[in-house]
């Protein structure tokens, strides 16, 4: 058809993507000069923002739609959530395999739960002091203070949170308000928390890992929620499970940029234990180290130098990053640019040393069993434990004979390291009351088997510590070197003043770890999981069925970590 002269312009193609019948458009108006609309306009899925102004269109059925609104730059975990075509970080398939594994592994949790109350009903161990404790906040007796207690009242004002206001919709009285099984529970919903926050948390660190499927992120969370010493305690009264929830939270939230969000989460883990504080300097340590491998890079490239790798570890290398370090830190500009970016931290870090001054200390209630020291072996015994525990990871023949192969290129080295290594064991080990006396835990055990067997047993046990030192330091050569030295700060300060060896102090520090190495291998992974399996149902067994009495007490007595 021809329309003055001219031949008419063809339509353009409709966008390619499913076809969505529009509604049915009105006719212009008489005498508009408006042209028709073609009808596959309507249906674009992403339409231009309208014009503004006086150069809007007069044609109001000519208006484009208002853009779909756009994601926030820094965002957050719970936004990614499947899309009907797949988006987002979860594929829809990885998405039902993740809902799937969580309830299967809550289901179990639930199950196991109701055996282990079944089996010891009453208090036990620690929970003497934090069941009474709770259950006096339940009543209103805030003012009321066991002075055996040595954290912070966190995990009861949690409980009485989230007790109360349940008790109160499901019309609750009597002794079922804030008993030793309900207050139980929280710890379960603590567990089933912490599953989907070390799914963020690996989808978050490893997002740019696309070798990584769906499967090994829902298998490594899987084998982390089993982790021994933590799930233990996701069936009794402790303040483990939360004091990881809130940790590895305020974590998760500083990955995203979120830093009030983080410190305020930060908060919340120094209220249920007090060491927790370590892990709010952890997060600002991830700021610092950020900028920090900036302006390193910035700084080779001046010198058109190579990178240096952690995995280079010479004496000269190190000493031109402490000079870079010291240079960095120094400089006006650089302090007050890192101020303006961590004074979340910086305010909930300077709280914290008002808390001790005020205190007297970080420990309330009793200071006696909980005295501070330079216990240097304890980063030896934190090392062992993830040997023993990531064995798949750290303990194969390949890095067997790669730390041989480095152990003959650097003796002189090594045997500085074990020299230093004779002397902190022999001026600095430390031996607790507690370890000795309290045949419950199973750190007696290993004292009394190990250690005890002969005086020289702590000093041939160094090999043992170099190789884990050595393994350890190995596979988190991936991260950048800053990141690195922050991190072996913050293990220093959260092992080392502890006096006692508690096998549940190391299960922040070791979760962090295992976090960022890179994945292993699927059968490495699959051998892991089992291996934690094992061991918690062995400790679950030994728990509810091996149960001994002291001579002198008529109390039924367990074994545990």
């Amino acid at each position: 058809m021809r329309l003055h002269g001219r031949r008419q312009a063809a339509p353009p193609d409709p966008p390619a993507g499913p076809l969505i019948l529009p509604a049915r458009q009105p006719p212009p108006a008489p005498g508009s000069s408006c042209p028709p609309v073609p009808s596959w306009a309507t249906a674009a899925p992403h339409s231009p923002s309208p014009p503004s102004g006086k150069h809007r269109s007069r044609c109001p059925h000519r208006q484009a739609p208002p853009p779909a609104p756009s994601p926030s730059r820094k965002g957050g975990p719970f936004r990614a959530l499947p899309s009907r075509r797949g988006g987002g970080s979860m594929q829809r398939s990885e998405a039902y395999g993740f809902s799937a594994v969580m309830s299967g592994a809550f289901l179990l949790s639930c199950l196991l739960f109701a055996a282990v109350n079944r089996g010891q009903r009453g208090p036990y161990m620690d929970e003497a002091f934090h069941v009474p404790q709770a259950q006096a906040y339940c009543q209103g007796r805030f003012l009321q203070w066991d002075p055996m207690i040595t954290t912070l009242p966190g995990l009861y004002l949690v409980s009485v949170g989230i007790v109360k206001p349940v008790a109160w919709l499901c019309g609750w009285t009597g002794s079922v308000v804030c008993s030793t099984g309900m207050l139980r529970f929280i710890n379960l919903l603590f567990s089933a928390g912490n599953f989907y926050l070390l799914y963020l948390l690996l989808s978050k660190i490893h997002q740019k890992n696309k070798a990584v499927s769906g499967f090994q992120r829902i298998l490594s969370t899987l084998t982390l929620a089993m982790f021994p010493t933590l799930y233990f305690f996701t069936f009794l009264y402790y303040t483990d499970p939360g004091s990881v929830f809130f940790t590895l939270f305020a974590y998760l939230m500083c990955l995203y940029g979120n830093h009030k969000t983080s410190a305020l989460l930060g908060f919340c883990g120094f209220m249920f234990r007090q060491t927790n504080i370590v892990w709010t300097v952890f997060c600002a340590g991830n700021i610092v180290a950020e900028k920090l491998n900036e302006a390193w890079k910035t700084e080779l490239q001046k010198k058109k130098d190579e990178k240096i790798s952690f995995r280079k570890g010479s004496f000269s290398d190190l000493m031109r990053i402490l000079q870079f370090l010291i240079k960095y830190l120094t400089s006006p500009k650089n302090l007050v640019a890192l101020t303006a970016l961590t004074w979340p931290y910086i305010i909930l870090v300077t709280g914290f040393f008002v808390f001790v001054f005020i205190n007297g200390g970080i420990v309330v209630g009793d200071r006696s069993s909980h005295e501070a020291c330079l216990h240097f072996p304890q980063l030896f015994y934190f090392l062992s434990f993830t040997v023993f525990f990531s064995f798949p990871h750290l303990l194969t023949p390949f890095k067997i004979k790669k730390f041989l192969l480095s152990l003959r290129k650097h003796p002189v080295q090594y045997s500085l390291i074990t020299a230093i290594s004779l002397f902190l064991i022999w001026k600095f080990t430390y031996v607790h009351k507690y370890l000795l006396a309290d045949n419950r835990h199973y750190t007696f055990y290993v004292w009394r088997k190990v250690f005890q067997r002969h005086d020289l047993v702590k000093y041939v046990l160094v090999p043992v510590y170099i190789f884990s030192c050595w393994s350890f330091a190995d596979t988190l050569k991936s991260k950048p070197i800053f990141w690195i030295l922050m991190y072996f700060v913050c293990l220093l300060a959260v092992t080392v003043p502890q006096k006692l060896l508690e096998f549940r102090y190391f299960i922040l520090p070791f979760l962090i770890y295992r976090l960022n190495i890179p994945f292993p291998s699927l059968y490495r992974q699959l051998l892991e999981l089992a291996f934690y399996v094992a061991v918690n149902a062995i400790t679950l067994y030994v728990f509810l069925n091996k149960t001994f009495q002291w001579p002198n007490s008529d109390e039924i007595q367990r074994f545990m970590w």
